[in-house]
């Protein structure tokens, strides 16, 4: 059957879509049960309360468009973590407490079943952080699809480390060692390993379980796209038996949406800032601004924050800098009033994508974060690398030696434990700078590839491109799940 005709007879279909409890899962999960909904799927978003505010502008926007999306609120499970009311996502913590998301997160499950129980979906997507929906699903009859929140270049390469060990043959924690049996040569050092590979963690005990959930899943649905990782998904199905497929860059899902702007809720802070970040930019010159933006969950110290200001006045490019809102005190004497012609400093959350998107922006410094990796690649531009944590180093290797379209703030080995983080200074930062904002052969060569991987990636969306097709075989495989069911059922029924 053609993907046409399966796109059609998909509007019986519906499809629960279960967000874990952090803003880099939620907002491209929610994006991606937007595109489903466009397909004609009937598409419904289960949340927590708070977390409900974070999509609402999205949602209402696909429903007010005649989009079958909808969210089910369900309670988030705070008594048990010792948190207060009305905080339910890791970005709302500081590192020190985030813990406490993964220590709520298994008190969910009797929502989930509950919920998944009355309303009997024909498929449910889930975050990979909430493997018990594998067995839900299972036992309703109903394929699970796990969502993973990152590229499959993350994930082989944490999964080849977690199997072979290679960082235990090191001799210290700054000594470079070679990933095994990957597609491309990678080479990390300890330090920058996710903790829980570093040291015992809650996801640590649990990473067996979620295996085990992952491989019991019809497959995994990913967003990125086929031209940038395609030979991660060969080795990723080699090595696990597991498919995959790439249905992204889902930011594109609001790309012709009102809600392009809104992704960070309905907040009123918000929209000012979405309002003075792109008027300040319409006046800025085509591909002048550098964007410096380190998502919604990094801390620095307000000595990093000092020698970060002094780093992009030095650099001398027009520049836009989110901050977060909580830090007092750092920044140098007289600093917004040098740079007040070239400089705007935002405090709290930015319109990311559309900032990205805008034609005066033409550089990043990120902290590379899956999201903001595949934001940056699908605007078309080189990038500065600055990771803190998680996965964050391993993205930067895909990014600054795989795509060869960025260079590291710093040189020498970072950290993912904050207390280990070294500082980067204003003229390491300044340097990195020049070299991807600059003149020169480097520079325009990295532009270039950015360029192209851009094209690329807005390509794979359109009709067509390699996502939009992935998108059209994922359901055409819950189709085909529920069509194999019938006529098995038939066919006992005939004996």
């Amino acid at each position: 059957m053609d993907s046409v005709a399966s796109e059609n007879d998909a509007r019986a279909i519906r499809v629960f879509f279960i967000p874990f409890f952090a803003t880099g899962h939620m907002i491209p999960l929610v994006d991606i049960a937007r595109l489903f909904a466009a397909r004609g799927v009937d598409s419904t978003v289960l949340v927590t309360p708070a977390n409900a505010a974070l999509i609402r502008a999205t949602v209402d926007d696909a429903a007010a468009s005649g989009l079958p999306l909808r969210t089910l609120v369900y309670p988030f499970p705070s008594s048990e973590c010792d948190l207060p009311p009305g905080v339910e996502n890791i970005s709302a913590l500081p590192p020190s407490d985030s813990y406490k998301i993964d220590v709520a997160t298994p008190f969910a499950r009797p929502e989930h079943e509950r919920l998944l129980r009355l309303h009997r979906p024909d498929a449910v997507v889930a975050d990979t952080h909430f493997p018990w929906t594998t067995y839900i699903a299972r036992d309703l009859g109903v394929p699970r699809i796990a969502f993973q929140a990152l590229g499959l270049f993350p994930v082989c390469v944490m999964a080849s480390v977690i199997r072979k060990r290679p960082h235990l043959a090191t001799s210290g924690d700054n000594e470079p060692f070679l990933v095994p049996d990957l597609p491309h040569p990678v080479h990390l050092v300890p330090s920058e390993l996710p903790d829980f590979i570093r040291g015992e963690t809650i996801i640590t005990g649990i990473l067996e379980e979620l295996a085990e959930a992952e491989k019991g899943s019809l497959g995994v649905v990913v967003n990125s796209f086929a031209e940038m990782e395609e030979a991660y998904a060969e080795h990723y199905h080699k090595v696990g038996s597991i498919r995959s497929w790439f249905v992204g860059p889902v930011a594109l899902a609001n790309a012709d949406a009102k809600g392009l702007g809104a992704r960070g809720g309905d907040d009123p802070v918000a929209a000012a800032n979405r309002a003075r970040c792109l008027s300040w930019l319409d006046a800025k010159e085509p591909k002048s601004v550098l964007y410096v933006c380190f998502g919604s969950w990094s801390h620095f110290r307000g000595e990093q924050l000092r020698e970060m200001a002094l780093g992009m006045e030095a650099a001398g490019h027009p520049f836009l800098w989110v901050v977060r809102d909580d830090v007092d005190e750092w920044m140098p004497d007289g600093f917004e009033r040098r740079v007040a012609s070239r400089g705007l400093v935002v405090r709290g959350w930015a319109p990311q994508v559309a900032i990205l998107a805008h034609a005066a922006v033409g550089g990043f410094v990120t902290h590379c974060g899956w999201n903001s990796v595949l934001e940056g690649v699908t605007a078309g531009l080189p990038m500065v690398t600055w990771p803190l944590s998680t996965e964050q180093f391993i993205n930067e290797k895909l990014v600054v030696g795989v795509l060869r379209m960025g260079v590291r703030a710093a040189e020498r080995p970072g950290s993912t434990a904050e207390s280990e983080r070294p500082l980067v200074g204003a003229v390491e930062l300044a340097k990195a700078v020049a070299r991807v904002m600059g003149g020169g052969e480097e520079a325009e060569a990295m532009r270039r590839r950015a360029r192209e991987h851009g094209k690329m990636a807005r390509a794979a969306v359109t009709e067509g491109g390699s996502s939009y097709k992935g998108l059209s075989d994922l359901i055409e495989e819950i189709r085909k799940w529920h069509a194999e069911r019938m006529s098995s059922a038939a066919a006992v029924i005939a004996t």
